[in-house]
């Protein structure tokens, strides 16, 4: 469907409003706008209502990409801490009172993980998390979709896409030859991976071009 971004955060809001914890999941491969969309749907919830924990918190340091021979496949389903992940949206589902629980945060500038930075109160009734890997059937990944009530798979042009990632990567300090080729070589091998989870979501969002 093409809803509105009203329409995805009256949904989004539906489920803040249920009683307890609920978990959102926005899936969809790179380039696609996920962080961006999860972004706007935890602003317009407003305050203490919601909290966005990225996926990406969970990335492998670069030093131990390289100790494993992963780094020029960083991104790769294999190159996050998914068990980690994991045992955090778990955490996350089931809250203690008194307890906020400490997500980590991905640094694009630094491309490295930083733990402990997204605090997220007991009394906050909606995660959203948005990654690559959340409808993703192999391994640890195979447990996330069962923790989230809704997952949202994000799909967007690949002549619309596939040119943002590249401008993406340049923004954050590549050449632009070398990211061309980091999209082409590594993204884009992981885009068809992910594609392969669409089915499983609960909403196809059809995105826009944007600006």
């Amino acid at each position: 469907m093409d809803p509105s971004i009203e329409q995805l955060a009256d949904r989004a809001r539906g489920l803040a409003h249920r009683g307890g914890r609920h978990l959102l999941g926005i899936a969809g491969p790179p380039g696609a706008g996920k962080s961006t969309l999860a972004a706007e749907l935890v602003s317009r919830l407003g305050s203490g209502r919601a909290v966005l924990v990225p996926m990406d918190g969970h990335h492998l340091a670069q030093a131990e990409l390289e100790r494993l021979g992963r780094a020029r496949r960083k991104g790769a389903p294999d190159t996050f801490d998914a068990a980690g992940y994991v045992a955090l949206l778990t955490r996350l589902r089931s809250p203690e009172a008194g307890t906020a629980v400490y997500a980590p945060a991905f640094d694009r500038t630094l491309e490295e993980p930083v733990a402990g930075s997204i605090p997220v109160a007991p009394d906050v009734p909606l995660v959203v998390t948005e990654g690559n890997y959340l409808l993703h059937d192999e391994g640890p990944w195979s447990r996330v979709r069962a923790l989230l009530d809704e997952v949202w798979y994000l799909e967007l042009p690949d002549a619309v896409r596939v040119p943002r990632l590249v401008d993406r990567h340049v923004r954050f300090g590549k050449d632009r030859a070398y990211a061309e080729r980091w999209v082409r070589d590594s993204d884009e091998r992981n885009a068809r991976l992910v594609a392969r989870g669409r089915h499983r979501a609960h909403l196809t969002v059809l995105m826009g071009p944007g600006p």
